[in-house]
This record gives structure tokens, sequence and C-alpha cells, in this order.
């Protein structure tokens, strides 16, 4: 693929468009995800979901065991995704990694054992990570948006995933990661879209359309634009990054689609969404939106009912975009040419 902005449509790679499979046909998978919580830091608890401690109410989804075995579930959709890789961008074998709001650290642990010369750091707001873990693979409490990220030394690819919701200042997280990365290093994001999709309309009028489009709203008014992660590209060539590369792919959210690979992606991602509309909406519509508790729970029963409803034709995209930090060679050729 040509570096800039591209689908890929094969089913044997990212799926880029979604088809009704109107019979219905039954897809059944069994999942057996685990999570190792750690406890280390009190962690601020509302309407029965846990939230991180540090810097306490900049993100709005619990870091409870439930949100702990959702978030692992993902990065096996993810995987899924993409043919058992742990990334797209293609990386020399790193010497230094880190994984930017690595929730459960999964995704790190898998890195480090992937590359066991590399060492693999994992930072995020919360210490849920498990105790144990690979020699070369280590967990930090850290926000990514401040300006100094306090390593000594820099990292030949950083990695994140699942930052849709996370900043109200993306720019500023591009920026820093240039900067903490080695020059010819690589970054590398992987993002489901949000607001849902709906090709045909079979989401208009229904509570889960009515929940997508409050939790659009109720972001909005905290800061933070659901729809920015499709500028990270954008962002990352103004900072400095070459051989910036956008993928863009679909995800269904049951079945409905034709196709094993997208009923298999389908039917993770109802179970991810069915506790996904509680975790990413329970402290927008309680704190934001001035909701009570038990209406949203009321509500969030029809929500679920109309994600398991294959008429319902709702999906996401999902956003994948890696560049390169240029070389000291590179950096130099090109100063030179500007002036």
């Amino acid at each position: 693929m040509e570096a800039g902005s591209g689908t890929i449509s094969d089913e044997n790679h990212l799926p880029a468009s979604l088809e009704s499979d109107r019979d219905h046909e039954s897809f059944v998978f069994d999942d057996d995800t685990t999570s190792v919580r750690s406890s280390v830091y009190d962690f601020l608890v509302e309407n029965g979901r846990s939230y991180h401690a540090y810097r306490s109410g900049k993100y709005f989804l619990p870091n409870d065991e439930t949100e702990q075995e959702r978030l692992d579930l993902q990065h096996h959709s993810f995987k899924i995704m993409l043919n058992g890789k742990l990334n797209l961008a293609p990386i020399p074998p790193p010497s230094r990694a880190l994984d930017v709001g690595t929730g459960t650290g999964i995704w790190a642990i898998e890195f480090a054992q992937k590359y066991p010369e590399c060492h693999v750091v994992g930072s995020d707001l919360s210490p849920i990570q498990p105790e144990f873990v690979p020699a070369n693979c280590r967990f930090e409490v850290g926000d990514a948006e401040d300006t100094d990220w306090g390593f000594e030394q820099k990292f030949d690819y950083i990695h994140g995933r699942a930052l849709v919701t996370c900043f109200r200042d993306a720019p500023g997280v591009v920026r820093n990661i240039y900067e903490n990365l080695e020059p010819g290093g690589w970054f590398e994001l992987q993002d489901p879209c949000l607001p849902l999709r709906c090709d045909d309309g079979t989401l208009d009028g229904t509570a889960l359309g009515e929940w997508n489009r409050l939790l659009d709203e109720g972001m909005k008014k905290f800061g933070k634009d659901l729809r920015e992660n499709l500028s990270w590209g954008q962002y990352m060539r103004e900072v400095g990054f070459v051989d910036v590369h956008e993928v863009h792919a679909v995800c269904a959210f049951n079945t409905w689609p034709r196709g094993r690979k997208n009923k298999l992606l389908g039917a993770m991602s109802l179970q991810n969404m069915l506790e996904g509309v509680d975790s990413m909406g329970r402290a927008i519509f309680t704190r934001i939106l001035g909701w009570d508790a038990a209406k949203l729970d009321e509500f969030l029963v029809d929500v679920k009912k109309d994600l398991n409803n294959k008429d319902v034709h709702s999906y996401c995209g999902v956003y994948f975009v890696y560049g390169r930090k240029p070389t000291a060679e590179e950096a130099k050729s090109s100063a030179e040419s500007i002036g």
C-alpha cells in the first residue's frame, strides 16, 4: 500500500464493508478471557463501578473487573481483525517499546513475549495490570497528556489502542509521542470509531440510536470529540512523521453481516458492547447529562435489546494509522532543503 489513506477489503485482511446476512445464520463462540486486578491505589466507587484515582475524573470509563474482562475481549477482537498480529507498522525488532493507555496490559505483555529482547513499558491512569509479567515488561501510572513523560530513554516503537474516549488534547499527545520516539522509530494507533454507524436507517428510532446520540452529546459537553481520532494521521504529518499510512476497516455489533470472519468479530463485539454501553455511558450519563442511575439502568435494558436485534445493522469504523519519525539524516536533509 502506498503511504497515505486506504482500505483493505479482502476478508483475509481487514473488513472494509459489511453486507447483511438476511438469513441470520447463527454463530456461537466461547470466551475464556481472564484478568488480574491490582489494588495498589484506592479507586473511586460510584454507582456500582470503580474508577481511577490518579487524576480522578479525567477518564470516564471504569477500571473494575467487569471492565477489565471487556478490555481483554476487545484485545482478542483486534488480534482476530489483524489475523493474530499485534501491530500493522513494519517495525524491526525494537529495543524499547511503550504502550500508551495500556489498560489491563494484555497487549504490552504479549508484545514483550514476542520480543524478549525488548524492554516494554505500559502506561495508564489505572494500576490494574497483573503483578506477574514477563521480566522485560513493566507498568507505570502516567497521563499521556502531560508534556513531560519522565522517561530517561526514548522508544523505538510506541503503540496506542482504543484511545477514542481518552484525550481532550489529541494534537498535544501526538507531539508527546513524537518527542519520546527515537529518530527512525514508529508510532501506531489502533482505534474504534464513534459514534456508531448505520447505513440503512435501522438504527433510527431505537434506544441504541438514542444512546449513541446522547453519548456523543455528553462527551462534547465534557470537551472530548469522539470523531477526532480520524485526524490523528493529519496530526502526525503536522508534527513531522513520515511514511504515514491510514487504514479504515469496519466491525458489526452482532452477527448480522455475511462472512465467517465478520460474524466472529460481530459476536465478540456484541459481547463487548453489551458491557460497553454501561461502561462507556454510566459516568457520562450520570455526571454530565444528569441522569439518575435507576433511569439509566432501565434505559440500558432496551439498548441491549437493540444490540441483540439482528435487524438493527449497527457497526463501527476501525481506524489504523502508523508513521515513522525521520532519522537524523532525513531531518538534516529536510532542514537543508527548506533552508
